[in-house]
């Protein structure tokens, strides 16, 4: 049996492990499971990465056979930040959950229990009960109102406006007021007056 069979063996171990870990109702057992998964994804980073080889600088004189590939590396580095993290937010779940239960399992709520015990007859009764509308003093926000249509808002609109979007249509000059009544309006604006 060679190196990288026992790898392997050892690898699929910790995943086992791990899975089974995660599936308690314990959250450390869950803590534990996680980072167990997490050695084992990195155990088989490192199976990935090959046979050792120089580090992966290039220096000009090394040939590129001869280095180890450093992208499995960067994955490993990845993997136990993540780890670390995660489990951070796990201790500090569990440290909360001891403060307030005195214990760190999950228990079942009330109405997911309720959910789980109905039988098929009751899902449906309770389907029909919520698709009936009953309430007629439901009402909407816009139900009596008077909807205005949305108006863009250009430079010559407000003084203060910066109108520094850019467009994909010709530039067409707006009449003001002061300008001549024969001068094109902008076809956005309908009529004003």
């Amino acid at each position: 049996m060679n190196i990288s069979l026992v790898l392997v063996i050892v690898m699929a171990v910790l995943f086992a492990c791990g899975v089974y870990a995660m599936l308690e109702r314990s959250l450390t057992r869950v803590l534990i499971g996680f980072l167990l998964l997490g050695n084992a994804a990195n155990l088989l980073l490192l199976i990935v990465m090959g046979r050792p080889a120089i580090a992966p600088f290039y220096d000009g004189e090394t040939d590129a056979a001869e280095m180890s590939d450093a992208l499995p590396q960067a994955l490993m580095l990845t993997a136990i930040v993540i780890t670390f993290a995660i489990s951070a937010f796990l201790l500090a779940l569990i440290y909360r959950s001891w403060q307030l239960g005195q214990a760190d399992t999950v228990v079942d709520d009330a109405d997911d229990v309720a959910l789980r015990t109905r039988t098929a007859e009751e899902v449906e009764d309770a389907m029909d009960e919520e698709s009936r509308s009953d309430d007629d003093d439901v009402t909407t926000d816009f139900v009596g109102d008077v909807a205005n249509p949305i108006r863009v808002l250009h430079q010559g609109d407000l003084s203060h406006l910066v109108d520094d979007a850019p467009v994909d249509r010709v530039a067409v000059r707006r009449r003001t007021s002061d300008d001549d009544p024969e001068a094109p309006r902008d076809p956005q604006d309908g009529d004003r007056s």
